[in-house]
Parts: C-alpha cells; structure tokens; sequence
C-alpha cells in the first residue's frame, strides 16, 4: 500500500515536471526575442560606428602616405638616406635631430609644407618607415619601425588584431616622376589608440545596456504575460469546477478590459449559461414527463388490472376500459409530441440559425388550411398593412406552429360567436400579428400564468378539450427564441387578442441569410431515397 502511494506521488510529481506553464513560454519567447532583436541592433550600430571610424582612420593614414609620397616622387634614384632626408624638408631634418618643430625662419609656402608633414610624422600614433628597393629602412620616424610586406598593385592597406588591439598598416610604393620607375616603398603603421578605445567601450556599453534591457522587458513581459494568462487560468479553474459538478453556477468574473480576453470570458460564460440551460431543461423535461404521464399511466393500469380480476368477462365494461385506455394512451402521445416541440423551441438558435420566412405566405396559408378543417367557424385574415416582400428570420413551420396554436386555442375556448380574426401590419422595425377570439375571456389573474407549462385557467374542461396546457408555453418559447415578443389583452365573456411581434429583416440581412442557406444546399448531400442502396 505504501509503494502504492508513492509511485502516485512520484507520477504526479513526473506530472507537474512535465507540465510547461505558460507564463514561462511566453515570457521565455519575448525573452528571445528582445535578445536577438538586441543583438541584431547593436550589431548594426556597432558595425556602423566600426565603419566610420575605420574610414577616419584609413584617411589619416593615406593622407600620411600621400604626405610623404609627393615629397618622395622627384627623387629619380632610388631611394637612399642620402636622398631622401633632404627631399623631406629641412624642418623634418631639424625634427630628426632634436631642433624645434617650429621654425621662425621659414617662409610661410615652405613653412606650410613643412606643418603638413609634421603634423603627419609626429602623430604619436602613427609609425613611419621608408624602405628602399632592397628593403633597407631609408627613414624612420621612432623606434617601433612597421615591417615591409610583399605585396601585389600600388598600394596595399590591412588592418592587424593584436592583444585586441587593431593596427592599420598602409603600404604604397613610390614612383618616380622622372623615370616612372619603382624607387623604394612607404609603410605607415596606424595604432588607431582613439579607435580602439571607442570600439572597446562601445562593445562594454552595448552589452551592459543589453543585458538590462532584457532584464527590463523580461520583467515587463513577465508582467504583461501574467494579466493575460490570469483569466485563461481563471476559465480553467472555472471549466474544472464545472466538470466536476455540472450544475455549478460558477462564471468567470467580468475584466473590464474591453479587449479579446474579455470577449473569450464572455463567449466562455455564455457557453456554460447555454450548458446548464440544456441541463436545467433535461431535468424539466424528464420531471414533467414523470409527473405528467404518472396519471394517464396509472389509469391504464387501472383499467387493465380491473380486467385482469374480472371485468374481461363484462363486454360493456371491457368496451368501456378498452375505450378509456385507448383515450389515455392518445393523450400520452399528445404529451410526449408538445413536450418534444417544447424542447426544441428552446434550441432554435442551434438547429435554424439561418432560416427566413415570409410572413404574408405563412398566414394565407395556415389561415385557408384551418378554415377548411373548420369549416363551422369564420376565420377572417386582414394582410392590408403587410407588405408582399416581408420577411423575418424565422424557420416557416415554427411560424405556422404558433399561428395554429393559438387559433386553435381560440377556438376551444369559443362560445356562440364562432369567428377568429387573424390581423398583420408593419410598425416601424417590426411585424405585428393579432389573433383575436370572441370566446370566454381570461381573467387578470390568469393572463400572467397562462404561458407557464401545464397551466389551464379551468382543468376540467380543459381535459375535455384534450389540452395539456402547454401549447401556449410552446408559443411563447418560439416567439422569444426568435427574438420575438407575445401578449395578451383579453376580457372575462367577450374573448382575448394575442399579440406578437418580430423583428423584420432588412433586404442587406435577407440577401446575406439566402447566400448562406445557398452555401449549404450545395455542401450538404442529397439524400438517397429509400430503399436504394
């Protein structure tokens, strides 16, 4: 038994390890992203910023080459110290051997020349060196002397990463003017110190910055993917409620966000509102079968164990038992027929979300069929105030339902004036109709019950009528499925007028319901007829 309980455990510990929330994937998603999104934008500055100062630099250097070059070309030998210490100006000489780097003397075109290639020599970053067509060092301009490298063209230009520090070396060669020939090569060493230190500093800066903007907005996703999942885990803890107990009332409490989540916390509650209305009607529908039928079964048992005792030996008793079980089995049929019609009237929206009817045909229609069936009674229809073309979204034989009912019921109840009058006009949005009795009348105690099921105002004369005291229920629960409104206004001895009321289509409404009902002609199959395989 203990083995029992801990492998349960540990099933259920296996369970929960295995079971990924999904705060942490969400937040783990934005995590990545805002990481990589990071990493793609530094690299992006950091390469541009790369770039310009590169440029910066490569034209220091080139300007030092050129510099050096244009003093370097009228020299039609090649290049030996000798040469090439005089061709680079006096100043440059005097700066060799210690003198000044200024000199009061010169005249200001050669003085000019000479800030020039100062400027140039002296940058503590930049290192000098002349090399002759035997690689011999001609001029240098300090101790740490760039290094000749073979290379192919004119020029020749790389930049070299040491202890992460970069190095632009520069190599051109030189030509003479006056021969056109090769006289010696110009290597300038650039150690970028500016260049590196921003580049250092900028990565040191790009990556803390990163870091606490992932941090930053881990936290922030953190909290924004809470609020959301917050209701998700609230329909969950609902839904589980629910399975567990089927008649539980819980709902999801309103966000008040006005966004997706809340109209998801709405469709959810509506989806458990309609849930327990087919289970509230399952229980309704199974305790009036039980209470309704209680009756007519036990005198149908009645009967027959009256028979089984001694009565199948009396003709006229067994005729009269035979006949009364027959009646009863009848009004068993009937009941079961309205309580099945009261049913689905409460699940209109599932079975005809799309269906349209047109309201002056359903009433030329039913009123002719029941005129003919009573042929006794004047039934009288007044259309004056409908127009031809009015529709309302509503399946056909539920309109017909209603109609018969009540004119029915206005019949049952009728007294001397044997007359129904059945009228329908159009009243701004809406189609009204009116079937109005001359019969008995209602009292206002009784209008506010009648529509409740298995009400009759007298019960007496209602079971010799045959009624079981819900087709006005089944009315009502039509009427109000198809978003439609039913009264009655009636007086005791003189009749009663119900009224009903739906709402009419618009032709935009009509034309979208007919495409529909099209679309679906079309996909769904022809039935085979029967007997064929």
């Amino acid at each position: 038994m203990k083995m029992m309980t801990k492998n349960k455990k540990r099933n259920k510990k296996i369970k929960e390890t295995q079971h990924s929330s999904l705060i942490v994937r969400w937040v783990s998603i934005v995590s990545l992203t805002i990481m990589v999104s990071f990493l793609i934008f530094s690299m992006v500055i950091y390469s541009t910023v790369n770039q310009q100062s590169m440029k910066q630099q490569e034209s220091v250097s080139n300007r030092v080459v050129a510099t050096l070059n244009s003093s370097l070309v009228s020299i039609p030998k090649e290049l030996q110290i000798s040469n090439v210490i005089p061709a680079l100006s006096p100043s440059t000489q005097r700066i060799l051997n210690g003198g000044p780097t200024i000199n009061h003397d010169s005249s200001s075109n050669s003085s000019a020349f000479s800030d020039a290639l100062i400027s140039s020599i002296s940058n503590p970053d930049i290192s000098v060196a002349v090399y002759n067509l035997h690689n011999e060092v001609v001029f240098a301009n300090g101790e740490d002397t760039p290094k000749l490298h073979k290379f192919k063209g004119s020029s020749w230009q790389k930049v070299i990463r040491r202890n992460n520090k970069s190095t632009l070396i520069t190599s051109q060669k030189i030509v003479s003017t006056k021969t056109g020939k090769v006289t010696g090569y110009i290597v300038v060493s650039n150690k970028m110190t500016y260049y590196n230190h921003l580049m250092n500093n900028l990565l040191h800066r790009m990556i803390i910055i990163s870091l606490v903007a992932i941090v930053l907005f881990s936290g922030i996703a953190f909290f924004i993917v809470r609020d959301v999942v917050k209701p998700i885990k609230e329909m969950v803890g609902v839904a589980q409620k629910v399975n567990d107990d089927p008649n539980s009332d819980v709902r999801i409490k309103d966000l008040n966000r006005n966004d997706e989540l809340e109209d998801l916390v709405k469709s959810f509650n509506k989806m458990l509102d309609r849930m327990q209305r087919y289970i509230d009607q399952q229980k309704q529908f199974v305790s009036d079968v039980s209470h309704e039928l209680r009756t007519p079964v036990a005198v149908i048992e009645g009967h027959l164990n009256m028979l089984e005792r001694w009565g199948k030996d009396d003709p006229e008793i067994l005729d009269e038992s035979i006949k009364a079980s027959l009646q009863e089995a009848d009004r068993m049929k009937h009941l079961i027929q309205e309580m099945l019609d009261l049913t689905r009237a409460e699940q209109i929206d599932v079975q005809y979300p799309n269906a349209y009817t047109n309201v002056n045909e359903v009433l030329s229609r039913v009123v002719d069929d029941l005129a003919l069936v009573h042929q006794d009674f004047n039934l009288q229809l007044d259309v004056d105030d409908l127009p031809a073309n009015t529709y309302i979204q509503m399946y056909h034989g539920h309109l017909e339902q209603i109609l018969v009912i009540l004119i029915d019921n206005g019949i049952k109840y009728s007294t001397d004036r044997k007359q129904i009058n059945v009228s329908a006009g159009v009243t701004q949005n809406n189609v009204r109709i009116v079937v109005q009795d001359f019969g008995e009348g209602i009292s206002k105690d009784d209008q506010s019950k009648i529509f409740n099921r298995f009400y009759r105002v007298d019960k007496a004369r209602t079971r010799e009528k045959g009624g079981n005291g819900l087709g006005l229920t089944i009315a009502q629960k039509l009427v109000e499925s198809y978003n439609g409104k039913i009264s009655v206004e009636s007086v005791e001895g003189q009749g009663s007028q119900f009224k009903i009321a739906f709402p009419i289509l618009t032709p935009q409404k009509l034309d979208k319901l007919k495409k529909i009902e099209a679309e679906k002609e079309k996909t769904e199959e022809p039935k085979k007829p029967e007997g064929i395989l």
